[in-house]
């Protein structure tokens, strides 16, 4: 079996085994957890809590079935020479990047709310991706390493849907990769942003992507063992 079709909005998901590959956006800490750069933005963590059961589900099909995994993470350098004042100065958040929280210096490097929540912790064979940005692309060599191991489609989760998600989605689309979001695999501290989110990604035809929940996707994987 080389190929299989996911149920999908706007129209069946055509995935292709040996060209597929997993990314998992921004399941740290800093994020999901109360403490973080998102509570600190005045957010209530509790929404992007929700999704590390279903992403935990995501990943144990990857791993199960051999597919490649990407994991990104958004990190600082700790003297901030890759974080522009436009994006460090913005708002009046109560703790700034780079600033000192209870889980380290915030979305910095190395500090302990940078990592990946435990539940999420990459394997020693997966890939990680540190971003200076939103997307998973910019100021990283991701499309390298897509392109280095053939991979031409994408099944996206992770945080938050409207931001890093989104962003990360566009970037793909602008390069050629047909994209999958796993709809409760995603969450945002505002649900409704979420929603809306989804239905541009699947709108006129699927401009950015498809969407489709995470239980069809695990239904197309049944009996499936090893991609390679």
């Amino acid at each position: 079996m080389h190929e299989l079709t996911v149920e999908a909005r706007p129209f069946p998901f055509r995935l292709p085994l040996h060209s597929t590959a997993v990314v998992i956006i921004d399941m740290q800490r800093d994020f999901v957890e109360p403490g973080g750069f998102g509570e600190s933005l005045g957010n209530d963590v509790e929404p992007l809590q929700a999704v590390i059961a279903p992403v935990t589900r995501l990943l144990a099909t990857a791993r199960r079935t051999g597919l490649p995994i990407v994991h990104t993470r958004e990190a600082h350098k700790p003297d901030l020479s890759d974080c522009p004042a436009a994006k460090r100065d913005r708002g009046a958040p109560r703790l700034r990047i780079g600033d000192r929280g209870p889980m380290g210096r915030i979305l910095i490097e190395g500090e302990p709310g940078n990592d990946f929540v435990a539940e999420l912790k990459p394997r020693e064979d997966e890939h990680v991706i540190s971003k200076p940005g939103k997307g998973a692309f910019y100021g990283t060599g991701l499309d390298a390493w897509l392109r280095q191991h053939g991979i031409t489609h994408l099944l996206v989760a992770g945080v938050t849907t409207e931001v890093c998600v989104q962003t990360t989605l566009r970037e793909a689309n602008d390069r050629g990769y047909c994209c999958l979001l796993l709809e409760d695999c995603t969450g945002s501290y505002i649900p409704e942003f979420k929603r809306i989110t989804v239905e541009m990604v699947v709108a006129q035809g699927g401009i950015v992507g498809w969407a489709t929940p995470l239980d069809r996707l695990e239904s197309a994987f049944e009996g499936v063992t090893d991609v390679g």
